[in-house]
């Protein structure tokens, strides 16, 4: 006992001596015991303690000028930093001074004449802690030809400049080596000198300032403590079985005792084996077509030393035949009298069931006691045949690169009408996602019931296009599950459990379910379609998003629209599948306002949209009805030809005479065809068409160049066109010449430069039109005069023939298309012999009858 105390504290004795020897001389060369002093050119300035304080040291500061004079004005002064401590007039100054915080405290005396300062001198003060004693020294060689590291935890910050030194002894010699990473939390020493398995060493960590000094305690250990090996090279290899693995390493030569772990990378807990003394190791049982991660760390020594780091490695076992049977779920439907179609569902085996990638499914079609199987290959994960109506036996594989799971085997019966539902099927709202169903057994056929498959899917999914139903197979002992794949709050499913016997399902047992529910958001959208007894109200549904639940209620509210009363109810409670409701007793030409909820096991929805409606009364009713008849009636009446000849002749006794007489045309009639006849020419100037002639002016004398006349008996009509403009008081007119097809002779008339053999030409021709208007017989009842009165407005009143003065004739002329001058087309009824020209005609107004 005595002799373990006395080694330590010898070590102690001896690492003590030998620091200052080992410190590279850490004492500085002008440190004073007792104070520290600075002599300058001008005067001194000293301390009454140390360079190096720690806080809350007093000391006491003085400045003392040397035989040099100032001016008596002067003072001198002492300064911390810049801050006066004290000033006096004089040759010496003194104060005290506490040190309360660490680091570099500067003082400076100085002399200030008037507003002037002058450094006489100063010193520094260094404020900081000792050094703590060095605690946690270890070392660690990497590699066996490595060189050793040692560390430590240095303790508080000193804030002044420490050393730091590693003294090293073999027993026999003490090596020294200087800190070299001025850390301030931690010290780190790579030692240069090569150590060997064989000795014994001891370390001590020496700290010293100028404040103190302290020592670690000493740390003993042998190479083989230190070292860590470099981690090892591995490799795995395969053996002939899939899940048996060959591990190979390198490590160094003193490096002979390793461990080894591995896992999953999709896990997290390691499997360890320990005490492995060879370069090479087996491992059996491990999952196929799994990505592993193996590593592998070795030490010198199996009791001490330090282990390697663990070199790693990773890689994907191979593939294994799939042993997981395939859950299979099927429906049926027909498609006519003869044919079905047959829709399969499965779902995919896990990762450990399916021991390798599936790359395909296998299905075959067995009809019962008739042929072969038929295989099909599909990728997914459902599939769907058209068959004849037979009951089948089917199979569904899955298969990988190494082979083919089990067969999961269905057997589809036609006559299931015979295999009772579960009875008693209920769900009732678990919250978060889940739904709890329970039901009880069949009545009969109990002793072949195999399993229960529970089904549901979401109520508005079902309208899709086949959408793949979720299902779970149970045990026949199973009365009840919790349902809670793909289920959601506020989704009405719908619920179905099927017994199955033998692997045959029997009939549909179902329910509606939730897994948490709201009063829906919206009402539904409402139409009305007044009929003869009352109004049939028809709806939509209300968006799967807004229903919040399984709607278990409609409620149709009516009332008068005047009326301040309670609205009727109409409750509907098949909520399912009623989608219309007719609603009767309403009195006629009454309006009524409708408006309609929806209801779910949580509340009833908002209003939806709100319709008015009347109903018509029976006389309107009965004239749509007779008019609608009579309508249908004369169609199918028209369609058919005696029905046509009979009809004609009785609408033809109701028609006036005058109905059926015949127009006449007026190129016909007597006094047209004795204008035909007449010879000569007629010429109408333009002038003589003015209302008042009163006022016409002598024109100017026109030169006529010769013109023809007609031999033979073609004629040459002109007509007149007359257009009247609104606002005027004169008619704008002109004429149209045209000319017949057949080549006509003309003759030359006669030609005069005075003009005054034809300035009573053209009244010569308005009487010749007068004359022959007398001898013309009467015209008919039905044609117009002639002679219109509107032709007396700008016609000469000798050429005018008398005219019948009655008012059926003048309301005839106002519509007649035939006068002698009309608004419109004048008719070919005259004729014209020859062309005028009225280049050289020369006009006088004084041969027009006034």
């Amino acid at each position: 006992m005595l002799f373990a105390w006395i080694v330590p504290a010898a070590i102690c004795l001896l690492m003590h001596f030998t620091a200052e020897a080992c410190s590279k001389g850490n004492v500085a060369a002008n440190k004073l015991p007792h104070g520290v002093a600075e002599i300058c050119d001008k005067g001194n300035m000293t301390a009454n303690s140390a360079s190096h304080v720690q806080p809350g040291t007093n000391i006491t500061l003085s400045c003392q000028l040397k035989q040099l004079k100032y001016n008596e004005q002067c003072k001198i002064a002492i300064f911390f930093n810049s801050s006066e401590l004290i000033i006096n007039y004089g040759t010496s100054v003194s104060t005290k001074f506490q040190v309360l915080t660490y680091g570099k405290h500067m003082f400076t005396c100085k002399i200030v004449c008037e507003y002037k300062k002058k450094l006489i001198c100063g010193v520094d003060i260094m404020s900081g802690n000792p050094p703590d004693q060095p605690r946690n020294v270890s070392c660690i060689q990497y590699g066996t030809d490595g060189s050793p590291t040692c560390t430590w935890d240095k303790g508080r910050l000193t804030y002044i400049n420490t050393t730091y030194v590693i003294q090293l002894s073999d027993g026999t010699d003490i090596f020294c080596f200087l800190e070299e990473n001025l850390s301030n939390k931690f010290g780190s020493l790579v030692l240069s000198k090569k150590l060997n398995f064989d000795s014994t060493y001891t370390v001590v960590v020496a700290a010293s300032n100028e404040l103190g000094s302290a020592f670690s305690q000493p740390l003993m250990f042998m190479l083989v403590d230190i070292v860590k090996p470099h981690p090892p090279r591995l490799l795995v290899e395969f053996e002939n079985s899939v899940t048996n693995f060959s591990f190979v390493w390198h490590d160094e030569v003193r490096a002979q005792h390793c461990r080894i772990r591995y896992r999953p990378l999709t896990g997290y807990a390691w499997n360890t084996v320990e005490n492995v003394n060879s370069e090479n190791f087996s491992l059996y049982g491990l999952e196929p077509h799994t990505e592993y991660e193996f590593q592998v760390s070795c030490k010198i020594h199996p009791e001490r030393g330090l282990w390697s780091n663990w070199s790693t490695f990773q890689t994907q076992t191979p593939e294994a035949v799939p042993t997981g049977l395939l859950d299979v779920w099927y429906k049926m439907q027909d498609v006519d009298s003869q044919t079905q179609n047959i829709s399969l569902f499965w779902k995919a085996l896990s990762k450990s069931e399916a021991k390798g990638r599936i790359l395909r499914y296998t299905v075959t079609f067995e009809a019962l006691n008739r042929g072969g199987p038929e295989a099909e290959v599909t990728t997914q994960t459902s599939y769907t045949r058209t068959t004849a109506k037979l009951d089948y036996r089917i199979t569904v594989t899955a298969d990988n690169s190494r082979g083919s799971s089990p067969p999961a085997v269905i057997i589809t019966d036609l006559g299931i009408g015979d295999l009772p539902p579960p009875q008693k099927v209920s769900a009732l709202p678990m919250g978060n996602g889940s739904i709890f169903v329970s039901w009880k057994p069949p009545n009969k056929f109990t002793a072949f019931i195999n399993g229960y498959v529970v089904e549901w899917m979401d109520t508005h999914r079902k309208k899709s296009l086949a959408p793949p139903p979720t299902w779970v197979k149970l045990i026949a002992a199973n009365l009840s599950t919790v349902i809670s794949e793909h289920i959601k709050d506020n989704v009405c499913y719908d619920i179905s459990v099927f017994a199955l016997y033998q692997d045959r399902a029997g009939r549909v047992a179902s329910v509606r379910g939730y897994s948490r529910e709201k009063a829906p958001s919206a009402g539904p959208q409402m139409y009305t379609t007044p009929q003869t007894n009352g109004v049939l109200v028809s709806w939509e549904d209300i968006p799967s998003h807004q229903q919040m639940g399984c709607i278990t209620a409609y409620n149709i509210y009516l009332r008068k629209k005047d009326s301040e009363g309670a609205p009727a109810v109409y409750a509907i409670s098949n909520a399912t599948s009623q989608r219309e409701f007719y609603i009767t007793n309403l009195q006629r030409g009454e309006n009524y306002i409708l408006w309609m909820t929806a209801s779910t096991a949580a509340g009833e929805s908002p209003w939806g949209n709100r319709e008015l409606v009347c109903l018509e009364s029976a006389v309107d009713w009965l004239i749509v009805v007779l008019t609608c008849s009579f309508f249908v009636f004369s169609v199918c009446v028209c369609s058919m030809r005696p029905a046509r000849k009979v009809l004609y002749s009785l609408l033809s006794a109701t028609v006036p005479q005058w109905h059926d007489k015949a127009i006449p045309d007026p190129a016909n009639a007597t006094w047209a065809r004795s204008y035909a006849a007449v010879k000569g020419e007629l010429s109408v100037p333009s002038s003589l068409f003015l209302r008042d002639t009163s006022s016409f002016e002598e024109p100017e004398t026109i030169e006529v160049e010769e013109g023809f006349t007609k031999t033979d008996s073609q004629i040459f009509h002109e007509k007149l066109i007359f257009g009247k403009v609104h606002g005027r008081e004169n008619h704008d007119w002109q004429s149209e010449s045209s000319f017949g097809k057949q080549e006509s002779e003309y003759k030359a008339l006669p030609s005069t430069t005075d003009g005054d053999s034809y300035e009573h030409q053209l009244p010569y021709l308005y009487r010749r039109m007068a004359e022959v208007t007398e001898q013309m017989q009467p015209a008919p009842e039905y044609l117009a005069n002639p002679i219109s009165d509107r032709a007396a407005g700008y016609l000469p009143a000798g050429i005018l023939a008398p005219a019948t003065d009655t008012a059926a004739e003048q309301q005839e002329l106002e519509c007649s298309p035939i006068s002698v001058f009309p608004t419109t087309f004048l008719p070919p009824v005259f004729s014209y012999g020859g062309k005028l020209n009225l280049d050289t005609v020369r006009l006088n107004g004084s041969s027009f009858t006034r």
